[in-house]
């Protein structure tokens, strides 16, 4: 593929204190776009100032939600090399995503390499201090300009990135969830699998409801029979019972995480079992009440790994491990992240270099 470079003219000011950088609100100087008509296919990949796009009212992104995107990272590592984190894995899972919305495939060589050149592009844009990257957000939209409910047959490609600071500023702290038992987030059949924003914006009043119940993150329960677990918040879940790690399935209706494949990888490599299975709210309720449930901790691009202290389902509350971090969630988080700042060998083979 060839890209066009068109160095940004005007530079922002970069942030002087990297601990205020935050997450999302701080955007690097420029954008990567390619465009897509159902004649041509995928043309006129570029790299240039960023800026806001012109589309219509009309565009089927608006009435229709075609609508797909990811999340990366890139990693300054301790040789001053900028690394990317299984880029292969989000370009897999975009297209998975596309197909499901009716939208074209991007050849995955293509993605992988408009990401890398893009960040090469915005390499001083990378931060430097402990545990901050350089979040990367590659997404899809339909602009066609008709308002039949029709897919599209143009479609824009657009790369932004943001430099973001430590997800946890104060050390690991766990979290509380509530367990959603009136909404449901997705159901088999339908898009749960996909990153589309759809099913975020679903998930908005779940999470409000979290809040106002004193708890951070929302446990979604499948959407039929409204008992088996499938995620929290925007993060898979994982158990640890019995000296077992146990995980929900991957069924069409939770989301395939970069971040829960590598925990799982690493699990097993630490020697532990590791289940993908069903299973349910009571089960989990009756470990809890066992002292069998030892640990508890949601995994993600954003946040690695967030260990959870506390359950409330209903009018009941659960500590788990006395509300700390358990021991096998700080061994992943510290593996995982010494593996993508370079700081320890990867046998996985899962850090890519951009430059």
């Amino acid at each position: 593929m060839n890209i066009l470079i068109k160095p940004a003219q005007i530079k922002k000011q970069k942030p002087k204190d990297e601990k205020e950088l935050g997450f999302g609100s701080i955007f690097t100087d420029h954008m990567f776009t390619m465009t897509y008509n159902a004649e041509f296919g995928w043309e006129n990949p570029i790299i240039e100032q960023f800026h806001n796009i012109s589309i219509s009212p009309a565009a089927n992104v608006f009435h229709y939600g075609q609508e797909v995107f990811e999340g990366m990272k890139a990693y300054r590592g301790k040789d001053n090399s900028i690394y990317l984190f299984r880029p292969n894995m989000n370009a897999k899972r975009a297209n998975n995503s596309l197909e499901r919305l009716c939208m074209p495939k991007i050849n995955e060589k293509d993605f992988i390499e408009a990401v890398k050149k893009f960040v090469e592009v915005e390499k001083d844009w990378v931060p430097r201090s402990e545990g901050t990257t350089l979040y990367i957000r590659p997404f899809i939209i339909g602009i066609d300009e008709k308002l039949a409910v029709n897919s599209s047959k143009h479609y824009l490609f657009i790369i932004i990135a943001s430099p973001s600071g430590s997800y946890y500023t104060n050390g690991i702290t766990p979290v509380s969830i509530w367990v959603e038992d009136e909404y449901v987030r997705a159901v088999r059949g339908g898009v749960g699998f996909t990153k589309t924003s759809g099913n975020y914006a679903a998930s908005l009043l779940g999470q409000e409801k979290a809040h106002k119940n004193g708890c951070e993150q929302t446990l979604w329960l499948d959407g039929v029979e409204r008992k088996y677990i499938e995620e929290v918040g925007s993060m898979n879940i994982f158990f640890k019972i019995n000296g077992k790690v146990i995980t929900p399935k991957i069924n069409g209706s939770i989301l395939p995480g970069v971040t829960r494949d590598s925990i799982i990888t690493l699990c097993k490599d630490f020697g532990y079992d590791v289940e993908e299975r069903k299973i349910s709210i009571d089960e989990l309720i009756t470990a809890t009440k066992e002292k069998t449930l030892e640990e508890c901790f949601g995994t993600g691009t954003a946040c690695v790994v967030s260990p959870v202290g506390k359950l409330v389902n209903k009018n009941e509350s659960f500590i788990i491990n006395n509300n700390q971090i358990g021991k096998l969630s700080k061994k992943l988080y510290n593996t995982l992240v010494d593996i993508q700042y370079g700081r320890i060998d990867d046998k996985f083979n899962w850090r890519v270099k951009v430059c």
